[in-house]
């Protein structure tokens, strides 16, 4: 692929994953090589470019402006890392400035910044498009008199050299006046200001930006050494092939601000669409009105859901709907929920009567302000309470430590362990011994239960006990056994839908280590339906995940497509 046909497909190929910021980075690559703009045999070759910043570093010198530097080494062949056009040079960053430095902290640190005065650069001020002076630091004119070799003026380039931000750069412009900059800031002044410009752009290619993470000392304090800099070796095209770069690049720029700023519009109106039609669905009264809705998304399905957000979006509302009693059809045939609720309080008095459980706390009547919406005529709201058994693990000191964890043997299961489709890992598990959990008076597992994150930041992480049949629980989960007959499977989709999600918001004690408690989950309000529906409901929650599955599989396909094709035309054109 050539250079034109790049420029051809230039929009098509904004479209790839991270398309627009690859371009970016392709664009000034491209610059760096030569192979941006076409070369003209009239221009001055970088040699002559090179005379020129020699005699004037020679002029300075001569004025005491400043010092004369030590020539730095020959660049060997096997230090040049492409090959260049005929009229550029390799030159050692050093060859073509007069100062290469860092600033410094100003004595008294933090007590010496002032509410007005002369501009202190932070690195958290330097950034690739300009300077951020939103949070800038003021010192006064004594400390910058005392700091005068931290001084920049108007077209320096400005490059963090420390830390996450290392490598942002940007040119100190003009109308701001004199100010210094902090130890994490070097300044690189050109030696011909007409030269900035293409430093600049060439500072920010990946190339450039290779060398700074790859030969820094350090993330911490060390950071990127002025002699470290000095040696860094720069493609230098001819002059007047640097001023056609830089237009070329602005230009490309600006088309990739635009495609930017369409994608941006055309995410903002999918997003305003896909909402539109959930709040329609979610807030839709009678059930042909709900039908009207659900057409009208299942028509447009390809439009609304392209995007790995709103098919996030999609599951969070079939989930929605599924508690609110819309997802599937109500049968007046079905058992209502009334006499699901007496079967259960059988239940439980028989667990009583066999000691198998301890007479639960009564619960209070459920008020009318723990509860969010209207339930179908068959369905009941109650406390999460009246139909399930918590239980929390051994807190006391047969608490297992890691020291006692063993290759085989009996799970012992923690919040890190539940998958995000509710499952438990079969990977990572730990494991205690036989005898170990025989100890322990609390907190086992039997087939069918849920575990539930009590705390931290992970609080309300739910899964159904599966593959495995036996096994204990950490102290942040707690175990949830719904008495019988009641699907464990619909009360899953309960404690992960925006409603159950919700629940855990009245209780929270919104501390910097959030937790719940089990008497709190134990007030949750949950939208009891009949036993039959909730068949129903898990099943149409299956078949409408399964859907979000494919879409999702789809969209990742078309995505490392368009990823593929981006990668493939990157390397034909470096290569080329």
């Amino acid at each position: 692929m050539t250079v034109e046909t790049f420029m051809a497909n230039f929009g098509h190929l904004a479209d790839a994953p991270n398309g627009v910021k690859k371009l970016r980075e392709l664009i000034l690559q491209l610059a760096v090589q030569g192979k941006l703009v076409e070369q003209n045999s009239n221009d001055e070759p970088a040699s002559v470019l090179l005379e020129r910043v020699e005699a004037e570093k020679e002029q300075l010198v001569k004025g005491g402006k400043i010092k004369k530097q030590k020539p730095f080494p020959a660049i060997a062949d096997e230090e040049k890392p492409f090959d260049l056009p005929k009229g550029w040079e390799f030159v050692r960053f050093g060859d073509i400035t007069n100062r290469i430095g860092s600033g410094s902290t100003p004595r008294g640190g933090k007590n010496a910044y002032v509410s007005s005065g002369f501009p202190f650069l932070r690195s958290q001020n330097i950034w690739n498009h300009g300077l951020e002076l939103r949070d800038v630091a003021y010192i006064a004119e004594e400390t910058h008199k005392k700091m005068s070799n931290t001084v920049v003026f108007p077209g320096d380039i400005l490059l963090n050299i420390t830390g996450a931000s290392l490598g942002r750069c940007t040119i100190f412009p003009a109308g701001i006046g004199e100010a210094n900059v902090s130890q994490h800031v070097t300044i690189i002044r050109p030696t011909m200001d007409s030269t900035k410009a293409y430093l600049h752009l060439c500072v920010l290619s990946p190339y450039t930006q290779a060398l700074v993470w790859g030969r820094q000392v350090g993330m911490a304090r060390e950071g990127l050494s002025k002699k470290v800099l000095e040696l860094f070796e720069i493609p230098l095209p001819p002059f007047e092939e640097q001023k056609r770069i830089v237009a070329k690049v602005d230009q490309l720029m600006a088309l990739c601000d635009e495609l930017e700023a369409r994608q941006q519009k055309q995410q903002q109106g999918r997003v305003r669409l896909n909402n539109a039609a959930l709040d329609a669905l979610l807030t839709a009264r009678e059930p042909d009105e709900f039908a009207d809705h659900w057409q009208r998304i299942s028509t447009n399905f390809d439009l609304l859901y392209d995007h790995p957000e709103t098919i996030a979006k999609l599951r969070s509302a079939i989930l929605q709907l599924a508690v609110q009693g819309k997802l599937v059809p109500q049968d007046p045939n079905d058992e209502p929920a009334g006499e699901l609720l007496k079967k259960i309080e059988e239940e439980k008095l028989r667990l009583v009567g066999e000691k198998r459980i301890k007479p639960p706390k009564p619960l209070p009547e459920i008020q009318s302000e723990d509860l969010p919406y209207t339930l179908p005529r068959s369905w009941e709201w109650v406390y999460l309470g009246a139909l399930s058994e918590f239980i929390n693990g051994d807190r006391s000191k047969k608490y297992p430590n890691r020291s006692e964890y063993v290759s085989e043997g009996i799970p012992w299961i923690n919040t890190g362990h539940i998958e995000p489709d509710g499952s438990l890992t079969q990977r990572d598990m730990n494991f205690i011994t036989r005898e170990k959990f025989d100890s322990l008076g609390g907190g086992k597992i039997i087939p069918g239960d849920l575990l539930y994150c009590l705390r931290g930041a992970t609080f309300g992480k739910t899964a159904i006990v599966d593959p495995y049949y036996e096994g204990a629980i950490a102290s942040s989960l707690m175990i949830i056994r719904p008495y019988s007959p009641c699907s464990n499977q619909y009360l899953y989709r309960y404690l992960i839908s925006p409603v159950g999600r919700s629940q855990i918001f009245r209780f929270d004690n919104g501390s910097a280590q959030p937790n719940l408690s089990a008497n709190s989950v134990r007030k949750y309000a949950y939208p009891l339906p009949p036993l039959a529906e909730q068949y129903r409901i898990v099943a149409k929650v299956n078949q409408l995940m399964t859907l979000c599955d494919e879409l999702e599989a789809k969209l990742n396909q078309t995505q490392q497509h368009s990823e593929k094709l981006m990668i493939a035309t990157v390397r034909q054109l470096l290569m080329a």
